[in-house]
């Protein structure tokens, strides 16, 4: 089974950016449409814990983490390459540094319109405190960070349609997706941010225009019956890993920065860019959960 299934929601700036490259890719995918928040009943069963979306499912193959999804989309479907240079280093930096600015000016503006029940689920993913008045306090400093990075993406379409040059690159989708969520979130902050950038409006819109791909929606339940009637693919090639981990060891993944509920299984594979766990899941049979190897924490069971 090679349908893409992409678990997701609307608003899920993550989602935006896996929307977008199989928009760059042309490809046909299932819409699951996840809660917002916990409970996920039909989600935890796939990954073993891991509650962050986007999550993608070929077949009994799971794929956690934005950065894993893209990179397997690419790895299957190379046909436009959108990963070139330092493409991945740009979109660390876009799902860290600057998706932490527009998270304080997002959530500065909309105040406390914030749902309590939003505010409390954020506050277990996180492990801290959702404190909207002090992302208000913050909200100058953000502010100018995050044009600071506008600035960076207004230069670097000097000359080119896209920061790829003539088509787009990953560093176009990773960077979009802060972009995209400021303008859908408070779009008069993003008014104000981009006021001038003049290349990064009108790269907005040719971003926009890619399009999604062909959508067409799937429920939570008819995606586990997908997983529990599929094999799990062969797992890629694993090489000598600095944690001296090897497959066959049991082992624990979680995340280094937040929503760090562990993932228990057996390791399968284990190389510079992935870690690949497998789990035995009772009705749903044996499932690989894929884990990118940068950002995650691999140890020991």
């Amino acid at each position: 089974m090679s349908e893409i299934v992409l678990h997701h929601y609307d608003t899920s700036p993550f989602s935006e950016k896996v929307r977008v490259m199989l928009g760059v890719k042309g490809l046909a995918w299932r819409s699951v449409i996840q809660p917002v928040i916990m409970p996920k009943p039909e989600l935890i069963p796939l990954t073993g814990g891991y509650r962050r979306i986007p999550v993608m499912q070929i077949g009994a193959d799971v794929y956690c983490d934005s950065q894993v999804i893209l990179a397997e989309i690419e790895a299957r479907h190379p046909e436009p390459p959108v990963v070139r240079g330092a493409d991945w280093a740009v979109n660390l930096w876009a799902d860290r540094q600057w998706f932490q600015a527009t998270v304080a000016v997002v959530f500065a503006e909309l105040g406390d319109a914030v749902p309590k029940a939003f505010i409390e689920d954020r506050e277990k993913l996180s492990g801290r405190p959702f404190d909207i008045a002090a992302m208000k306090a913050a909200a100058p400093y953000a502010r100018a960070q995050w044009r600071a990075f506008a600035a960076w993406l207004e230069d670097g379409l000097a000359g080119d349609a896209f920061l790829g040059g003539g088509s787009p690159s990953l560093a176009d989708v990773a960077a979009y997706m802060n972009v995209w969520w400021l303008s859908s979130a408070a779009p008069r902050a993003a008014e104000e941010l981009l006021s001038g950038f003049e290349r990064a409006e009108a790269w907005r819109a040719r971003v926009a225009g890619l399009g999604h791909g062909d959508r067409s929606e799937m429920s939570p339940a008819e995606a586990l019956v997908v997983a529990s009637h599929a094999l799990a693919a062969p797992p890629p090639p694993s090489e000598e890993d600095p944690s001296g981990l090897r497959p066959g060891d049991r082992v624990v993944v979680q995340a280094d920065d937040y929503g760090r509920d562990p993932v228990a299984g057996t390791l399968v594979a284990l190389n510079r860019s992935r870690a690949v766990v497998a789990r035995e899941c009772g009705e749903l049979d044996m499932l690989h959960v894929h884990f990118p190897r940068a950002g995650y924490v691999l140890s020991r069971a």
